[in-house]
């Protein structure tokens, strides 16, 4: 049966803004990535500092927060993971604009690694897609918001925070997140930095006056604020939509995962600050709520190089009562999520039909 919500918790069936998208927000993402690699490196030779950089993780107790009903815990030896970046302005956020309403969840990929690590998943969420949206308990008041239908995914962040995200997932996917990671803008920015900036290659120029890039064809290493400006690039690239820019961040995601790997070759000094701003960029679950567990964690991901990680779009479709907002395609979707139950590649033919992973902007940069 679908939850309808209260008249004084509603959010607007046509998932309207209440402010200005940021410019930098469905970036942020992607720095879980390289703290994968960061934090199995640097935990190995910095067991004296774990007390330290333990203080700098925040972490949310989702299990205690959803109860017991949520799907079933499969034990297969695979992992399923949501990844959020997350918009809020708060702390050193504030420079890219004012709070006007509640945080979004504005990019969401759930990453499902397979039975022995040595392959992974990626499914994108489109920020915009229409879903139902279970009844949460408001992450500000405690109280509980009704459900919703047809309300914009990243409403769920704002309603009930990193559960309520976790959630909808469960809800539309059956499948039960075994964790949560959740990275901001601007320790995305700093980690980048750290790193020593990311090299892609781009195949033509990209010139977008709203995100401030200016690249010419070419190799690039480019600095956490490039960064940003690459991944929130979306009218001068591709089709201009925002599921182009879903495939540009893909395609930076694996240029960033091969960044990654190179960390070993770091002094300790440089190693430490990269774990430093690593720990400062993340909220977790609480499962993984500790140097030890995070490096426990990202240890079995070490194996994964960007060949290894296939990486899609939840099949969608325009909205044929609102262009600018997307609906899942039911049985595409129901492929992938099967697949991702069952720990089986996703097939091609899930995706065919979707608006997704069309265009050529996951060609430009590699």
């Amino acid at each position: 049966m679908t939850e309808q919500s209260g008249s004084n918790n509603r959010i607007r069936a046509t998932g309207k803004r209440r402010r200005k998208p940021s410019r930098r927000r469905r970036a942020t993402v992607i720095a879980a990535w390289s703290l994968a690699g960061v934090v199995v490196v640097g935990g190995a030779g910095l067991g004296y500092a774990y007390f330290q950089l333990d203080g700098n993780l925040k972490a949310v107790d989702i299990n205690n927060a959803l109860g017991k009903n949520r799907p079933q815990n499969v034990d297969n030896g695979s992992e399923d993971i949501l990844v959020l970046g997350s918009d809020s302005r708060s702390g050193a956020n504030a420079k890219y604009g004012v709070d006007q309403g509640g945080a979004r969840s504005d990019t969401a990929m759930v990453l499902h690694v397979n039975k022995g690590h040595k392959t992974a998943s990626v499914v994108s969420i489109p920020r915009d897609t229409l879903v139902t949206r279970p009844a949460c308990k408001s992450d500000s008041s405690g109280e509980e918001v009704g459900g919703e239908q047809r309300a914009m995914f990243n409403t769920a962040y704002e309603v009930g925070g990193p559960a309520c995200a976790v959630k909808t997932v469960e809800s539309m996917s059956g499948i039960r997140m075994d964790h949560y990671l959740e990275v901001d803008f601007t320790g995305f920015k700093k980690l980048i930095d750290k790193l020593g900036g990311v090299e892609i290659t781009t195949k033509q120029a990209i010139n977008d006056s709203r995100s401030h890039l200016d690249l010419k064809p070419g190799t690039h290493t480019l600095n956490g604020e490039e960064s940003l400006g690459l991944v929130r690039t979306r009218k001068s690239v591709g089709d201009g939509s925002d599921l182009g820019r879903i495939q540009l961040q893909q395609a930076f995601i694996k240029a960033l995962m091969q960044q990654a790997k190179s960390v070993g070759v770091l002094n300790g000094t440089k190693l430490y600050g990269i774990a430093d701003t690593a720990t400062k960029a993340v909220t977790t679950d609480s499962d993984l709520g500790s140097v030890k567990k995070l490096a426990g964690f990202a240890d079995g991901l070490k194996g994964l190089g960007s060949k290894d990680v296939h990486m899609v779009t939840l099949p969608v479709e325009y909205d044929p009562a609102d262009p600018n907002r997307v609906i899942p395609q039911e049985k595409a979707g129901k492929q992938v999520w099967t697949a991702l139950r069952h720990d089986l590649p996703i097939p091609a033919s899930a995706t065919e039909k979707s608006a997704g992973d069309k265009g050529d902007a996951g060609d430009i940069v590699r």
